[in-house]
């Protein structure tokens, strides 16, 4: 990735359309060059943010004729002058253009570096450019309403609102290190801390929040049971693929077998595990240690049983999963279900439904949305319980102002030239 130091002296272009051929490719050029280069294609300049019908030539050849949007700086998305060319979407015409510009002077850009342009120009901030990439990532609706919310700052105006109110409480601190004979009313160190208190509180129930996360990742449910309890057969049912094996035999599924499902707009991971059961067999034996971390893992776990099984929970977040109804019907109280017909699913798809209803309707504050988020915020929450312990005024101030660079690395505030890099090189080129 080209440093900050050098990006602004270049002029990028990237198709922005992608590979896939279609009617019409988009290309983007932006930086300082962009005036000179769209002259030279097309003569003079359109009006600005308005569509122009123009003959793009190139050493008196003719490439295209196409809608030219001329978008001077800083009102562009990436704050610096740009243009995009919506050209025809021949192969032939596409590189004929590229090889244009590059010959006037642009270089193609690199993955995300229009979007990283933006971020150093101010028109966006590290978590909303974030939310870009999610949002063209985005394959379900759930994922797409969450992306959009994080794009319009919904995020980034929690964390910049928690950052004021971290310098409000360093601005106490350091009254109280300034000024330590003056006769500064006790209440202020009592307020201080319990802002401290406050602070971090909020910050541990927003950590608990895997909303944001598990939408953007899937949600990962786990079959776990005995052998032969259906949990292949629920598999296959749910998913509507023949991704298991089902057979009469006890421990035919050895390894975790996993497929994605959707349900109510979220992404859904499916894993079948191996039966739970005394055993001699390495290999079984593997699998079922296996099984059992991914009933650790879980987002939600169903311990299959059987009509008559009256074996103990796998673990105490399990909820149990009475089989194999067609048979013998449930016990009052319990869920249960079989896999001979849809109806036999109704009662297990409901109660998806409407965890996930609930589980969506929690609201509040948004959440966060990927390991960076909770890296940098448990870092600052737990800067600010050292600064609760600390006995020295002067290193409880040292203290929250370390919790201050921590979020303000999460919105790019601050010390940001080290995240640049690994953020924007996840993007698509043309991003």
């Amino acid at each position: 990735m080209t440093s900050s130091s050098s990006t602004s002296t270049h002029t990028i272009f990237a198709l922005a359309t992608g590979p896939v051929q279609g009617a019409i490719a988009v290309m983007r050029v932006s930086g300082p060059k962009s005036a000179d280069l769209l002259k030279a294609l097309c003569g003079t300049l359109p009006a600005p943010r308005h569509a122009s019908l123009r003959a793009l030539k190139h050493d008196g050849d003719v490439l295209d004729h196409a809608l030219i949007l001329w978008l001077p700086g800083p009102r562009s998305y990436t704050g610096e002058d740009s243009f995009e060319l919506h050209l025809h979407a021949g192969p032939a015409i596409v590189e004929a253009v590229a090889q244009a510009l590059v010959s006037l002077g642009a270089r193609p850009a690199e993955p995300g570096e229009f979007t990283r342009r933006a971020v150093q120009a101010g028109r966006m901030d590290l978590l909303q450019a974030e939310a870009i990439a999610d949002l063209i990532e985005a394959d379900t609706q759930a994922q797409r309403h969450q992306a959009l919310r994080q794009a319009d700052g919904a995020l980034s105006q929690l964390y910049m609102g928690w950052a004021s109110r971290l310098r409000q409480i360093l601005a106490q601190q350091e009254a109280l290190i300034d000024f330590p004979d003056e006769e500064l009313p006790p209440e202020v160190e009592e307020a201080l801390l319990g802002d401290c208190r406050a602070l971090g509180n909020e910050m541990q129930d927003h950590l608990a929040d895997e909303r944001g996360e598990i939408v953007r990742d899937g949600l990962k449910i786990v079959l776990a049971g005995a052998p032969n309890v259906g949990k292949s057969s629920l598999l296959n049912a749910l998913s509507g693929q023949d991704a298991a094996i089902v057979t009469q035999k006890a421990g035919t599924t050895r390894d975790a077998i996993a497929v994605d499902w959707m349900i109510e707009g979220i992404r859904v991971r499916l894993i079948d595990t191996a039966g739970v059961r005394e055993t001699d067999d390495e290999i079984e034996a593997e699998g079922i240690r296996r099984t059992m971390r991914h009933v650790q893992d879980a987002d939600l776990l169903f311990h299959l049983v059987g009509p008559d099984d009256e074996t103990p929970l796998l673990a105490d977040h399990a909820i149990k999963l009475r089989t194999k109804t067609d048979l013998a019907p449930a016990r009052e109280g319990e869920l249960g279900i079989h896999t001979k017909d849809e109806a036999g699913l109704a009662p297990l798809k409901a109660w998806l439904k409407a965890h996930l209803a609930r589980f969506m309707a929690q609201r509040g504050t948004p959440p966060l949305t990927r390991a960076r988020h909770r890296a940098g915020l448990k870092e600052a929450q737990d800067h600010l319980a050292r600064a609760l312990d600390a006995s020295w005024p002067e290193v409880r101030g040292e203290e929250l102002r370390l919790a201050m660079q921590a979020l303000g690395r999460l919105t790019g505030h601050v010390d940001v030239e080290a995240l640049l890099d690994t953020i924007f090189g996840q993007f698509c080129i043309g991003k």
